[in-house]
């Protein structure tokens, strides 16, 4: 992978996690962490795609459909997740 690439890719995963904070709403801690988590879904989506050959909605070397769709994943479960309460008696 290429330098424009990786960087593509970062300010791809970085504007899914801030629509998703500008959608769901949030503090700072909350950005960071729709961040991190969209970050993580979409490099784990780009590897997966690279480890078995999908290239759905690829852009260059950059395999953006497998990776969209596990950083939308990603950042649901992880919204998902964040919103259990613990009891505390």
């Amino acid at each position: 992978m290429t330098l424009p690439t990786v960087l593509f890719g970062i300010l791809i995963s970085t504007l899914y996690g801030a629509a998703f904070h500008l959608w769901r709403g949030g503090n700072s801690r909350r950005l960071l962490y729709y961040l991190a988590l969209g970050w993580l879904g979409f490099w784990i989506g780009h590897f997966a795609a690279v480890q078995f050959g999908l290239t759905f909605a690829s852009v260059g070397a950059l395999h953006l459909g497998m990776a969209t769709l596990l950083s939308a994943v990603c950042l649901a479960l992880g919204h998902w997740l964040s919103l259990i309460q613990v009891e505390r008696k």
